[in-house]
């Protein structure tokens, strides 16, 4: 009788969402850490990049922003190594498997266990096959692979030929994201460098403003208790100005944001908010948070502008967010 030939058993599914931080680092390898292969004109790169942040809440958006300005993005991925390969063509695909030359540059710097991203489903069938290197490729990655594409240039500097037309993305889906958060609909070919700073700047101000959601919805439901006032449907930034009145209750307050019998109710709890508020701190959330609320308003005032004037067909930068911008 012949023998059976033993087949290899596939990868294990990643862990589900809600599962701990322990279940992804151990799943990835190499407490979290992935290697990304990524495809240049001319050869192949390979970085090193945080696996979790594939996995996070809000995924798309993180990664995007990993890699919406280069100081950033340099402190986020690592570049190990870029070869060039002469005949790219046949150093990976479905006929002749893996080139001797990548396979031994990605042997080079893969750890026991630890997981291979790749910006092709093809790829990862070939190297799982051929190199027994459990792959990762979805949407997540794919977000990587445009990061890494946006900015080529400053990450692959030894890269001396430039993407092709086809190859550049200028939408990626944290970017879409983003910007359809805050009301924008923003088509591919409109997307320039300035219009992805001010989506950036929109997403630090929202990232600013929400690393205080819970110590504000804590103080709400606080001055629900104390005051008798239901602030379940308060904005953030009103939260943080009622906290301005409590700390401040001195000070003149605009009418524009509470009625009189709301402030008169807060000022009748000072005694009880004494003992439950720091000043300080109170005093420096409200400060940031009407900073943070102030530049994202001046922010979206321009983006409108870019938008308006990339629809009227006055500042398209087709062909990538590199492109150099008009009108600086």
């Amino acid at each position: 009788m012949g023998h059976k030939r033993n087949k290899r058993r596939p990868p294990p599914p990643p862990p589900p969402p809600g599962a701990s931080l322990v279940d992804f680092i151990e799943w990835l390898g190499e407490c979290g850490r992935i290697l990304v292969l990524f495809e240049t004109p001319s050869g192949f790169a390979l970085f090193g990049y945080d696996g979790l942040r594939l996995f996070r809440p809000k995924a798309l958006q993180n990664i995007w922003a990993d890699f919406a300005k280069d100081y950033i993005a340099k402190d986020k991925v690592f570049l190990k190594e870029f070869q060039v390969f002469k005949d790219k063509a046949s150093t990976i695909n479905l006929e002749t498997g893996v080139s001797d030359q990548l396979a031994k540059m990605i042997k080079k710097h893969i750890r026991p266990g630890q997981k291979l991203a790749v910006g092709k489903h093809e790829y990862k069938l070939i190297i799982e096959a051929r190199l027994k290197i459990s792959c990762l490729f979805d949407k997540h990655v794919m977000e990587v692979m445009w990061g890494l594409k946006n900015l080529m240039r400053s990450l692959v500097p030894q890269e001396e030929l430039e993407l092709a037309a086809e190859d550049r993305l200028p939408m990626s889906e944290g970017l879409k994201m983003v910007l359809k958060d805050h009301g924008f609909d923003v088509e591919p070919k409109m997307v320039s460098r300035r219009i992805i700073d001010m989506a950036h700047a929109l997403y630090e101000c929202d990232l600013c403003v929400d690393k205080y959601s819970g110590q504000l919805r804590s103080a709400g439901s606080i001055i629900q208790e104390v005051s008798g006032i239901d602030t379940q449907g308060w904005t953030l930034l009103k939260l943080a100005s009622a906290l301005k009145i409590i700390c401040s209750p001195l000070e003149k307050h605009g009418p524009e944001m509470f009625s009189d019998v709301e402030v008169s109710k807060l000022l009748a709890g000072l005694s009880q908010y004494q003992e439950k508020f720091l000043k300080n701190t109170c005093l420096g959330i409200f400060e940031e948070i009407v900073w943070a609320n102030g530049v994202k308003n001046e922010a979206k005032g321009l983006l409108n502008s870019l938008v308006k004037e990339a629809r009227a067909g006055d500042a398209y930068e087709v062909g990538g967010a590199e492109s150099p911008q008009k009108n600086q």
